[in-house]
């Protein structure tokens, strides 16, 4: 009995099981590729729409250090950072409420030897993956369109990444204490006003004094910063500073994610 006991009894999974949630979203989306493709096409057509269109009412543009350059390569990197910010929310939100809730699909890893760290980690890190691809191609149609000002756009995939890493963190922790699908409308009250007045379509400077602050708190405002240095070549020590604040509030997210996990699902 006691070596029937020893068979059964889940050992601790060494660091990295979070490896395996990786592993089965990639299956299940293998054979629906084409949802995952749809999701790259919503801000290249934001894109073009501006680059075609709107590009051709506004003059250019005159950054902080004296460069000049036109709106759709002002546009374009808050793009990306606000499709870096989309993909990880969706993912880390209603995916994760749907699996969590009524797939019971947590319930059936946790009496695995996986633990609620590894179910946190291997869905931030699909999240990752996920926003990774949709903005390596964003970043080629920038590229096509001659949108990219400078050789620091290299890293403008890196600091998508951090963006989709800060999002799915928190966004994970949020959605632990969701209680049902009409909690989600705060997600969109908070998602809806961050992209359109984190100095994604003009310049900061254009809010009053008393507005620009919390705008400039925003961690969407962070990421817009970030990508819009490195495409136009604007880049400073500054950086430093809000590429801390998207790793602080992925990890933390991550930390509230994978306890509330472990408390609701383990209880």
């Amino acid at each position: 009995m006691a070596t029937l006991t020893a068979r059964v009894v889940p050992v601790p999974l060494r660091f990295g099981g979070g490896r395996h949630i990786v592993e089965r979203n990639f299956l299940l989306y293998r054979r629906s590729w084409v949802v995952f493709l749809s999701g790259f096409f919503e801000p290249v057509f934001y894109l073009l729409s501006i680059g075609i269109g709107v590009a051709q009412l506004v003059g250019d543009f005159t950054l902080s250090d004296g460069t000049t350059i036109g709106y759709a390569a002002f546009v374009a990197p808050a793009m990306l950072a606000s499709s870096a910010m989309n993909g990880a929310i969706f993912d880390s939100t209603y995916n994760i409420f749907f699996r969590m809730k009524y797939a019971k699909l947590y319930d059936s890893m946790l009496a695995t030897p996986l633990r609620p760290w590894d179910v946190a980690t291997g869905e931030v890190t699909w999240a990752l993956l996920r926003g990774a691809c949709y903005s390596a191609m964003f970043i080629l149609v920038m590229l096509g369109m001659g949108l990219v000002e400078s050789w620091w756009a290299v890293a403008a995939l890196p600091a998508s990444v951090l963006i989709g890493f800060a999002f799915a963190g928190a966004g994970m922790a949020l959605t632990t204490f969701m209680r049902s699908w009409q909690d989600f409308e705060f997600v969109q009250l908070a998602i809806i006003p961050m992209f359109l007045f984190s100095a994604t379509f003009y310049p900061v400077e254009t809010y009053p004094a008393a507005i620009r602050w919390l705008v400039e708190i925003t961690p969407l405002y962070q990421g817009v910063v970030l990508e819009r240095a490195f495409t136009t070549g604007t880049v400073s020590w500054s950086l430093l500073i809000n590429a801390a604040y998207l790793a602080a509030m992925g990890t933390v997210g991550m930390y509230v994610a994978s306890r509330r996990l472990g408390k609701i699902l383990l209880k």
